[in-house]
């Protein structure tokens, strides 16, 4: 699941990782999450690096923390993830094909074609 040899911060890893487990129905509203022992243990990580990640997610309104009990997930978590990767990862996705695409001096009529062929094919390339 995490991959230290790359360049995103393993912090940055947990929170995406629970991101997608609450964007797959893993976790629901108001549901307590895995604390930063949890993770720690799961991952062998450094349980700070695991409360940094928990807290990120807090920082985004996608986690609240209950004095003593935990973190949880916020109501409206999984729109705000849907959101947030829409507006950063998938638009970071684009820029980075149309960039490609340029290189390969690929114009947008045959760039859109290729996306609808792998789109109806289910994504599978």
């Amino acid at each position: 699941m995490l991959n230290t040899d790359g360049t995103k911060p393993i912090y940055v890893q947990i929170a995406d990782w629970l991101e997608t487990e609450i964007m797959n129905g893993h976790f629901q509203p108001d549901e307590k999450v895995y604390s930063q022992y949890q993770l720690a243990d799961m991952y062998t990580i450094n349980p700070a690096t695991a409360a940094k990640g928990l807290n990120l997610l807090v920082d985004e309104n996608i986690l609240y923390k209950k004095r003593g009990l935990g973190m949880f997930v916020t109501k409206n978590a999984k729109e705000r993830i849907i959101q947030k990767r829409k507006s950063q990862t998938l638009k970071r996705l684009i820029e980075e094909v149309v960039l490609e695409a340029r290189r390969l001096q690929i114009d947008e009529t045959e760039l859109m074609d290729m996306i609808k062929t792998v789109q109806s094919e289910g994504g599978e390339s």
